[in-house]
Order: C-alpha cells, then sequence, then structure tokens
C-alpha cells in the first residue's frame, strides 16, 4: 500500500501563475531531500483553491517529510505563497503511483 497526502488549500489568484512556476523547485526539493517520496498531482479547484496529492512510500516517510517542513528553499518558496491551509488528510492506496 502506498501513503497519500491529500492537502487542501487557498492561493490567491494573482499568485497562482508564481505557485505553478514555483511547483518544479518543489518537487525537486522533494525528490532530494524526502525519503519514500513517489510523486505528487496538483489540482486547480475553484474560489482559488488547489488540491495536493502527494504519494509517499509509507506513513513513516510522510511523517518525517512533516517534520522537515520547509527545510529546503524550494519547499520553502511554494508554501510562501499559500494564503491557507484548509485541511490536510492522510489516507492509503492500493493503486500503483501514476495509475
Amino acid at each position: 500500500m502506498t501513503t497519500v497526502e491529500i492537502t487542501r488549500f487557498r492561493v490567491a489568484a494573482e499568485r497562482a501563475d508564481a505557485l505553478l512556476a514555483a511547483r518544479p523547485a518543489m518537487l525537486d526539493d522533494f525528490q532530494a531531500d524526502r525519503a519514500g517520496f513517489l510523486g505528487a498531482r496538483l489540482i486547480r479547484l475553484d474560489a482559488g483553491e488547489w488540491l495536493d496529492i502527494v504519494f509517499w512510500a509509507s506513513p513513516e516517510d510522510f511523517a518525517e517529510s512533516r517534520r522537515k517542513g520547509a527545510n529546503q528553499p524550494g519547499i520553502q518558496a511554494f508554501f510562501s505563497l499559500i494564503d491557507e491551509v484548509i485541511s490536510s488528510e492522510e489516507g492509503t492506496t492500493t493503486d500503483p503511483v501514476g495509475a
């Protein structure tokens, strides 16, 4: 099974392009600094809301990532554009990542 992090957040419309521009560096930092990081999908919803779905090899990898927080420049740049975290949940999937 794969651990899934599901975070819903809000970003002001005028910063949406900056958020998308910051995404690749954030993912590069996750790949380099986060054990068990398997990939992520960013989904734009309505009213300035976004859904970020991140796949982890284990719940322990996800917990360690949370502990580290925005410890890398690319992660910090992405997180700094978020106005409000609406919800954050953890789940599991038996589907292969990317399916």
